[in-house]
């Protein structure tokens, strides 16, 4: 079966809506508009039949067995190794980590990276804006080692300030890391002229691509950077898919995270050697279905193309925002120059949870509280938001559907 979506030589939103099962069916008895994409992707039938398929005619365990179905599963998981590798521009296949996501990708970085080289008074540096899974790993390793985790401030655009972001890296400071797109503001950051800095201190970089990949060309290589996390439930892919890009310096330096089958060369009770990165960091059955389907996703967004993507999207966020500001009392939270299509608001008088309850009870499916982000929350003295976050499958009529919605609801809550 071709699981590659047919290539697209003009953007055909209808085409491309056509593909995605999910969003033709109704909630409450009002057509679904899916606006929590930050949260996680739809899915493409190739993705849905990819896995499907697997599991049909291909399923069994990869690098276990010799016969057939053996070397055809562990032939479709390698694949998509390669082609991840591809699509964000690494060196080598052997610098890429498959995970679960995110957040193992940054656990591993944590433990088998930061760990062992933090001592008393050295520091990690974040920033206000992260998700907890680029604070809370930082912090738990600190308090292991005796180091502390700095976090360089934003301003009420929600722009990282860089100037200060850049003073923060003082000679304690081990490790960096920073989020490429916030998931709260949606703010793009300048990931080049950090690693650049970084570089000339002999700092490693960490960046959260988990917002960055599903809307623009990843190219760690011209990013310049150390590790590179991603995941792939947020990218059109499975839930439990994701990677880490690592420089191969460092994978190879870096001792094991979790032990177990696949990630060794030998065991003997005096003494275990394990295999060579990346199989070293993957200990046990991975998830196989869910990697043959974040290899169809990648084919999907190469079918469609990044410029056509981007391009729709900023439209879409243009769109929403305008429409967003005719709304009394409506407070935007982050108005950065570079954005991708993530709109985080208020509006007076009513509570977050309380909107999104109502805005599902007519169809619209958005994000309400503190998106993992409690640092940003205390920043802008709020405790919560609701979050709009739109993808390249969603539509102007969308909008204005959300938008009529959200001004009922709002009447039911003043």
């Amino acid at each position: 079966m071709n699981t590659t979506a047919r290539p697209a030589t003009v953007f055909d939103i209808q085409r491309i809506r056509a593909d995605f099962p999910l969003l033709s069916r109704t909630v409450h008895g009002k057509p679904l508009v899916y606006f929590d994409n930050a949260n996680t992707s739809q899915k493409p039938l190739p993705v849905i039949e990819a896995m499907n398929e697997h599991y049909r005619e291909h399923n069994a365990n990869v690098s276990r067995a010799v016969h057939q179905l053996g070397e055809e599963a562990t032939a479709a998981y390698e694949g998509a190794r390669d082609k991840l590798a591809r699509f964000i521009n690494a060196p080598s296949r052997n610098e890429l980590v498959l995970t679960s996501g995110t957040t193992q990708a940054t656990n591993l970085v944590a433990y088998s990276y930061a760990l062992p080289r933090l001592q008393p008074g050295d520091a990690i540096l974040t920033t206000v804006m992260e998700h907890h899974a680029n604070i809370v790993p930082w912090q738990l390793v600190a308090q292991r080692s005796g180091a502390t985790v700095k976090a360089a401030p934003i301003d009420q655009r929600g722009e990282l300030i860089l100037e200060q972001y850049i003073a923060m890296l003082t000679p304690e400071v081990k490790l960096a890391c920073v989020t490429q797109v916030s998931n709260v503001l949606g703010t793009v950051n300048p990931v080049r002229e950090i690693a650049r800095e970084c570089r000339k201190r002999g700092i490693a970089l960490l960046v959260d691509g988990s917002q960055a990949v599903p809307h623009r060309p990843v190219d760690v290589q011209a990013l310049g950077c150390d590790f590179y996390a991603l995941t792939g439930h947020k990218m059109l892919g499975p839930t439990g898919t994701g990677a880490l890009w690592a420089r191969r310096e460092h994978l190879d330096a870096m001792p094991p995270f979790f032990g177990g089958g696949e990630m060794i060369r030998e065991v003997r009770f005096d003494g275990t050697s394990f295999a060579e990165a990346p199989h070293k960091f993957e200990a046990g059955t991975p998830n196989i279905a869910g990697f043959v389907g974040l290899s169809a996703a990648i084919d999907y967004y190469q079918s469609v193309g990044f410029e056509a993507i981007h391009a729709w999207e900023q439209q879409l966020l243009a769109y929403a925002t305008e429409r967003l500001r005719e709304i009394p009392g409506l407070r935007i939270i982050g108005e950065a120059a570079e954005k991708e299509p993530v709109i985080s608001f208020l509006i007076d008088g009513t509570q977050a949870t309380d909107l999104a309850t109502l805005l599902d009870l007519q169809g619209v499916a958005v994000r309400s509280g503190h998106h993992c982000a409690h640092p940003l929350m205390q920043f802008f003295g709020v405790p919560s938001t609701l979050r709009a976050s739109l993808a390249f499958y969603n539509t102007r009529e969308e909008v204005d559907a959300f938008i009529v919605a959200l001004l009922k609801v709002r009447k039911l809550l003043m």
